[in-house]
């Protein structure tokens, strides 16, 4: 089986992070393609350019916040929206993409041809 993948390049100048992030699922997943089938790993390489210029609606900027638990007692960790995006905008955007793509063992590959430029 031999998939001839393209290259998507997506300008997220101005561009809502919820929207964008479905966008790139989309093509990364290859359900843009007329054999898309969900068992095999049909996507396309996306490349996105202007990641600190994403935007967010509403008040979230100052209200989200990214949650991680180590497994231990205790061990809830809370990092707020502003800090992450001030430390790296990309990983906003590839947190979104992560949660967009469905859970299942193709998700990392898939998540892997997913390039993010500050």
């Amino acid at each position: 089986m031999d998939v001839k993948r393209e290259n998507h390049i997506i300008d997220a100048n101005n561009r809502i992070l919820g929207r964008l992030a479905v966008e790139i699922a989309y093509f990364l997943q290859g359900k843009h393609r007329p054999d898309f089938v969900p068992y095999h790993d049909k996507g396309d390489f996306v490349i996105v350019k202007n990641a600190s210029k994403i935007k967010l609606t509403g008040k979230k900027t100052e209200s989200k916040i990214y949650y991680h638990h180590s497994g231990y007692m205790g061990g809830l960790k809370k990092i707020p929206f502003k800090k992450v995006f001030e430390k790296d905008p990309c990983e906003i955007l590839k947190k979104a993409v992560w949660g967009m793509l469905p859970k299942n063992k193709l998700r990392e590959q898939r998540i892997k041809r997913l390039k993010i430029k500050k």
